[in-house]
This record gives structure tokens, sequence and C-alpha cells, in this order.
């Protein structure tokens, strides 16, 4: 009979947990917050892991309080996930991520003819729409292509 072995992941003192990303996401939600090896937080994530409503992955970053605009990112390629800001220990604060109904200046179109890829000082701008069978999906304002695939790839 093999003995059941649990990995703990030390606990934070101050700063944010972001709990059920989708499984195989957690570097791209690193990649989104702008953390490289330049960070001099401690930063603890799990890949993979077994969860109650599934595989997912968790990234804990020490001393880091998350913005708007990075939880709309996040929403972005995993929007069943949670927040949870951390004090003193304790959970202060728990959200789940809300996906916006629009983005500006956050994903590049993958049409290359788009307005917003060209040398105009155009930000771009996308609808957001999600459900069950297709995930999310971003419908560009000004060129009407669709991403559904790979929005981590396209994040600015």
């Amino acid at each position: 009979m093999k003995e059941k072995r649990d990995l703990k992941i030390q606990a934070i003192e101050n700063g944010t947990v972001i709990d059920h990303i989708k499984a195989g996401q957690a570097l791209n939600v690193l990649r989104i917050l702008g953390i490289s090896s330049a960070f001099r937080a401690t930063i603890s994530f799990v890949m993979n892991a077994p969860g109650a409503a599934g595989i997912k992955d968790v990234v804990k970053i020490e001393g880091k309080e998350l913005s708007v605009e990075e939880l709309n990112r996040i929403a972005l390629i995993s929007p069943k996930a949670t927040i949870n800001i951390i004090r003193d220990f304790k959970v202060v604060q728990k959200n789940k991520v809300v996906l916006p109904s629009y983005v500006e200046g956050v994903v590049r179109c993958i049409n290359p003819n788009c307005i917003s890829n060209s040398s105009e000082p155009i930000k771009s701008k996308f609808s957001v729409l999600q459900s069950e069978e297709e995930g999310v999906t971003l419908n560009c304002l000004y060129c009407e292509h669709v991403i559904s695939e790979n929005i981590a790839e396209n994040l600015l």
C-alpha cells in the first residue's frame, strides 16, 4: 500500500494567490504579470495539480496585489480563476476574475492588415464573448477577425 504524500507550498505573509487557473496556464499568468527572474519577491506555482473541479494551476506572489488590468488579462486566458488577497497570512479578500465585455490595448489582432497593426496610433479593441463550448472568443472591433485560440500568445 502506497502512502499518500501532499505537496505543501509555504504560506505567504502578504500578496496574492491566484487559484483555479486553467491547467497549463501558470507560466502565461506570470508573463501577463510581467514577472521574470528580475522580480525579487517569492513566487510559487503549481501546474497540473488535482483539485475538486479537475486539474488546475496555482500561483502565489509575495508582496503584490493585482490591478484591474492584470485581472482582465488573466480572465482572458482563465475565466474561472479566483484571486485571494493575503495580509498577515490570512485571506482578507476572495474574488473570481470577471471576464470583461470589452478590452482595449490588451491583445494584438491576428489580422496583419488590421488598422490596429499599422503605424497609426490606434489601440486594438475587442469585444469579449464566452461560451461553455467555445471558451473565450475575442472579436476585433476594427476588422472583425476572431481570436478563439492561443489568446495568451497575442497579449500585449
